[in-house]
């Protein structure tokens, strides 16, 4: 079955003695990832891990506080932890900074 075009399987990685990991040869070509590359890794204990380039989550972050618009309705309620998905939350927060 193939995947979700933009979904990626890259396989497993070994974490070794000083808790470092290898990113997958591709995973690093899609995304462009290069020695000395800063990347952010974010955690949720219900889900598990995500590692993105640190230029683009200081984009989405500066994205979601100088574009937000003055809220003129109640603001929504997010999930608590175990409720959705990593991907779910994400999507909602990339919605939110679009409005």
């Amino acid at each position: 079955m193939k995947a979700p075009k933009g979904k990626h399987i890259f396989g497993t990685v070994k974490v070794g003695e000083k808790g470092q990991i290898v990113i997958p040869k591709d995973a690093r070509d899609i995304f462009d990832i290069h020695p000395g590359d800063s990347l952010v890794v974010l955690g949720d204990e219900a889900t598990g891990l995500a590692i993105m380039k640190n230029d683009v989550f200081l984009s989405q972050v500066a994205s979601a506080i100088f574009q937000r618009k003055p809220v003129s309705e109640p603001e929504e309620s997010w999930p608590e932890p175990g409720e959705t998905s990593f991907d779910e939350i994400k999507e909602r927060a990339e919605q939110r900074a679009k409005e």
